[in-house]
């Protein structure tokens, strides 16, 4: 419910065309205590209108104002103070919520959309490490946010299965590596090939140039390069789709950087029919300074490719594709000038979706301080860091309740959903040091804080007697429970505000919000008590459990019924 709406009507009824409706709705402010009401109207602008004084004219117009569908409005100093009717608006907002239950907040904006999302996009033969954490989360929170929002997103996993460094892997594999011991453990392996070609190729500079001719010849399609390529792509792609089934995570495509292989020549050729490709030193560029940015470089002085060459025909191909009303790419901020030339370039060439373009930078992230790098080796495997929240989740679990049924289930939901939660509660541009210990608490500004919270209101349902939630009475005017009311009502701003700024964490700050209410709530007023009021406190904690699943849902983040 609006009831910024309803306040700005009462306004511009007391007034003569003074403001308009937008200017009023603008002006409102949320007081700092809901002592001091739910919503004030500040009387200063007017002040130069009826040439009093802002708290003579807050009065005035309180003394006009049809007050009949407020608890009450009075003026305070230069401020109208609005007191909302809590039991007509906690009836309309509970009501609301039962009747529209998981599908509550959703609206209609993108019109059924096509969203292409570029994110996660790992190497393959390299292990998934806690550096693709955030792509991952990132970008399938989003989905879920444009699917809430009315969009329908479309995942795509653009694997790096190409380039001079499968060159190195490959001239490594054939130095060092053994067969049997890929068949046993690929990517663990793989990696430890490629770490040592960079070692060794410090004190063997040729083996830079082995690397090119090698990855020359895939190039060309020779057959044992090629037959070795295929190998580590498919044993790769296993090995991430279990850490993606943990995760919760799936795409609708893994069409990586070899898919558009031969499809770069069309874009080549769009350039150079526009005139827009020019030699520069020897290599083609598309000169940008209209966008005050340095030109592009699109060819090397020997004709080979860059990553901008297979973008260009990735954005093609998304644009015939899917005609997308928004092309987004999940990936982090250090790549934002790279992104600012793709978009600018793709404008030049007149591409339909270009306009909407969007890079969806976020923040590095560290583990207990320290950088992640694979070439250096210093690799904190995502895996690994699952299991272990998983383990320490089923320990704290085994502590608070032993005798819970799903041990192992609620432990992987509470586990994996920590460390989810805990990256998405940051802003996506922010850096972030991952603790696991932090993120595992049942209590301060956690996942499983948001999922405890979750299961407390489901065991206190369990615990009520059968009430008919669509006939009960839901007016609940105990000042209590007002706080967890108007941030129930929040909700689906919260919902259409995240996804227009691709923000995750403005859902997980709400579902922290909602939690701390409610649990604020319990923690002072007894529920379960047979009164004409039972069926609204429990429409109220049936609501919560409505909103914080969703919230958390929203995330990627699971939410167990019993914890």
């Amino acid at each position: 419910m609006d009831y910024k709406a309803q306040v700005t009507n009462s306004i511009l009824s007391v007034l003569n065309d003074e403001l308009s409706s937008a200017e009023v709705y603008e002006k409102l402010e949320q007081p700092k205590s809901l002592s001091m009401g739910d919503l004030a109207f500040p009387a200063f602008s007017l002040a130069k209108v009826f040439h009093k004084a802002p708290n003579q004219i807050a009065a005035d117009l309180v003394s006009k104002i049809d007050q009949t569908s407020y608890e009450k409005v009075e003026a305070k100093g230069a401020y109208i103070n609005f007191f909302l009717d809590k039991g007509k608006f906690s009836g309309q907002v509970l009501t609301t919520i039962i009747e529209e239950g998981s599908t509550y907040g959703q609206n209609d904006n993108g019109k059924g959309g096509n969203v292409p999302i570029d994110m996660s996009s790992p190497n393959i033969a390299k292990p998934i490490s806690m550096g693709h954490l955030r792509s991952t989360v990132i970008g399938n929170s989003i989905a879920k946010l444009l699917v809430k929002n009315g969009y329908h997103p479309i995942k795509d996993n653009h694997l790096g299965d190409w380039g001079t460094q499968f060159g190195k892997l490959i001239v490594a594999y054939k130095k060092w590596g053994n067969e049997d011991d890929v068949k046993k453990d690929p990517i663990n392996n793989l990696v430890k090939y490629y770490v040592k070609f960079h070692k060794e190729d410090k004190e063997h500079p040729e083996l830079d140039d082995e690397a090119r001719e090698t990855f020359k010849k895939l190039e060309d399609g020779n057959e044992e390069e090629t037959e070795l390529w295929k190998w580590f792509r498919r044993v790769s792609l296993e090995s991430f789709n279990k850490i993606y089934d943990k995760l919760g995570v799936t795409f609708d495509t893994f069409n990586g950087e070899a898919f558009y292989n031969d499809k770069m020549d069309e874009g080549i050729q769009i350039l150079k029919d526009k005139g827009l490709l020019v030699e520069s030193q020897g290599a083609q560029v598309v000169k940008l300074d209209k966008y005050k940015l340095n030109p592009a470089l699109i060819l090397k002085s020997d004709g080979a490719t860059l990553y901008i060459t297979r973008d260009i025909a990735t954005a093609i191909y998304r644009d015939r594709t899917y005609k997308p009303a928004m092309n987004l790419y999940v990936v982090g901020s250090e790549q934002t000038y790279y992104f600012k030339q793709l978009k600018a370039v793709l404008l030049e060439m007149g591409l339909q979706s270009a306009k909407n373009l969007h890079h969806i930078p976020f923040g590095l992230i560290t583990v207990n301080g320290k950088k992640l790098s694979t070439r250096s080796g210093r690799i904190i495997l995502l895996d690994e860091v699952l299991d272990d929240a998983i383990n320490l989740a089923k320990k704290q679990i085994e502590a608070k309740n032993p005798d819970l049924e799903d041990k192992d289930e609620v432990a992987k939901e509470v586990g994996v959903g920590a460390i989810i939660f805990g990256d998405l509660k940051n802003e996506r541009t922010n850096n972030i040091d991952f603790v696991l210990e932090d993120q595992l608490k049942f209590e301060g500004e956690t996942g499983p804080y948001v999922q405890y919270s979750h299961a407390r209101a489901e065991s206190i349902l369990k615990k009520a007697s059968s009430i008919d939630f669509h006939t009960t009475d839901k007016e609940l005017d105990d000042p209590a429970a007002w706080e967890t009311v108007t941030a129930l009502n929040e909700f689906p701003h919260v919902v259409e505000s995240a996804c227009k700024d691709f923000e995750p964490s403005e859902v997980a700050k709400y579902s922290l919000k909602l939690a701390k209410a409610f649990n604020k709530y319990y923690a002072h007023s007894k529920v379960l008590v047979e009164d004409d009021k039972l069926g609204a406190r429990l429409a109220l904690v049936k609501s919560v459990s409505i909103v914080l699943k969703e919230s958390l849902n929203l995330l990627g983040v699971k939410a167990p019924d019993a914890m």
